[in-house]
Parts: structure tokens; sequence; C-alpha cells
């Protein structure tokens, strides 16, 4: 079942993984509304834009986050 809004919840388990790679929670800009496909990005204002997946299971995207926030960053 496709997500349709990102929760509370979701947010604190992704900004868990953004606490566990050092970002500072002022950096880091999550969108409410999911797409598809999901995306990591660095915006023009130098914040990293974390946009959940829509159609992936969560549990799943999340664990592929840490990859993807360092593949944003030039890592």
């Amino acid at each position: 079942m496709p997500l349709t809004v990102v929760s509370f919840k979701h947010i604190s388990q992704i900004l868990g993984v953004t606490d566990s790679l050092g970002l500072n929670r002022e950096w880091v800009e999550i969108p409410l509304s999911p797409q598809s496909p999901g995306a990591v990005r660095r915006l023009t204002n130098g914040k990293l834009e974390i946009v959940v997946d829509a159609d992936q299971p969560f549990e799943e995207w999340l664990l592929s986050l840490p990859t993807r926030i360092q593949l944003a960053q030039g890592a």
C-alpha cells in the first residue's frame, strides 16, 4: 500500500539516521508528502532534502537512506 503522508514517527526515524551521520537537523528538509520515486538531494541553499518514496516500503527505504545521503553529499 503506497505511503500517503510522512508522519511524525517517520520523521523521527529519518532524523535518527541523519543524527547518526552527524548532520545538523537545521540543514535537513523532509517534505510531508512522499513521492514516487523518492529522492535525496542537495538544495541550492545547501540544505539536504529527503523525500520519502511513496511506493517502496518505508523500513526498506530507511535502510537505504545512509547510502543515499552519502551519494547526495558526493561521498
